[in-house]
């Protein structure tokens, strides 16, 4: 698969559509979801131009990957829902079809402020 440059997390990367931003750095921006599913339901995406997870593992370099795990940490602490800070919380990735991604560039859901629940349903 070929990445979209019109999907909607490549727009709010170059500025052509806002976000609500909660942490940016070199390697990833984090904002929050526009349609919340739980009390704190934040995106973490790296900038670079990935499809998904196995895209992401196949082609980013070492310095992306440290970048977007430590990134989702960052969040996490800012928003107060890391174990550090909270009580934890769920960090979620849909790759492809049947995994339920509907943006194609790799993005990690962050769920905390609340029980979150089963794993799937």
């Amino acid at each position: 698969m070929i990445y979209d440059e019109n999907n909607i997390f490549a727009k709010i990367l170059i500025g052509e559509i806002p976000c609500k931003k909660i942490y940016e750095d070199d390697y990833v921006l984090s904002f929050y979801d526009i349609n919340p599913q739980k009390k704190i339901h934040a995106l973490v995406i790296p900038k670079g131009k990935y499809i998904d997870l196995d895209d992401f593992s196949e082609k980013a370099s070492s310095e992306e990957m440290v970048g977007l795990l430590k990134g989702i940490n960052k969040v996490a602490k800012k928003l107060g829902i890391s174990v550090d800070t909270g009580k934890g919380y769920r960090a979620l990735a849909n790759i492809s079809e049947h995994g339920g991604q509907e943006v194609p560039h790799l993005h990690f859901h962050l769920f905390g402020g609340e029980k979150v629940g089963k794993m799937v349903e």
